[in-house]
């Protein structure tokens, strides 16, 4: 694993628009791909939130996901200070718990990350949306955007579609501005107890998952009456 800044990625802040994610970036306010992915949503998953925060109780569903919420920031922050250099020490025991969910990521994900050109970056498609991304560089010889995910429990390929249509984003956002051809996505997931995954997108689905993306896109902008994206399979 090396670094290889070959890319300027420019700085952004983060702002609330209309109570929906911006970011500020070259002069542009440009909707987060978290907030066109919330916003174009499924009925079904909304539906399953509601009807798991009804079997749980709001109170404990509120506790749930702010534990995690915390848990994931701490692992992130982890991983970000190791690929820098750093070492972290954090004496909480949600801190404990993320040291050694990203320990894991390390052990268990990083042998194939062979080059670095940047970490938690901010990418933008001009016009239409931009994110921040944990990792791009090369991944198992490919050109790849690379995330890392905590999970309360295990996850099936089939339910994590929108971490993918993240990647998916990103990838486009990359190519479009800076000339690249990534073509892979790769998950790198860990739970409490250290139980690792991880999901790779590439191919045929790569393919197809891109055409979603641009249609969630064009479905976003439709929702605000807002320019469409002209879309190209």
């Amino acid at each position: 694993m090396k670094w290889n800044k070959l890319y300027k990625y420019p700085k952004s802040k983060r702002e609330i628009l209309k109570g929906d994610r911006h970011y500020d970036v070259n002069d542009e306010k440009l909707p987060s791909v978290t907030t066109i992915l919330q916003a174009t949503q499924d009925t079904e998953k909304s539906e399953s939130l509601k009807r798991w925060t009804s079997r749980v109780g709001a109170t404990e569903a509120k506790r749930v996901l702010e534990q995690a919420a915390k848990r994931g920031t701490a692992m992130h922050s982890y991983l970000e200070t190791y690929l820098q250099g750093g070492k972290v020490l954090d004496l909480r025991d949600v801190g404990r718990e993320a040291s050694g969910m990203a320990e894991t990521i390390i052990a268990k994900g990083f042998n194939d990350l062979e080059e670095i050109w940047g970490s938690e970056v901010t990418l933008y498609y001009p016009k239409l949306y931009a994110g921040a991304t944990d990792l791009c560089g090369i991944y198992q010889g490919r050109e790849s955007i690379i995330d890392f995910k905590q999970t309360n429990k295990p996850k099936r390929n089939e339910w994590i579609k929108d971490y993918k249509l993240q990647m998916i984003a990103y990838a486009m956002a990359h190519n479009c501005v800076y000339n690249t051809d990534i073509d892979q996505g790769v998950i790198l997931m860990c739970t409490p107890d250290n139980f690792f995954q991880k999901f790779t997108v590439n191919g045929s689905e790569f393919r197809e998952l891109k055409w979603e993306w641009l249609q969630r896109v064009d479905q976003y902008y439709k929702l605000g009456r807002k320019h469409l994206l002209p879309m190209e399979r």
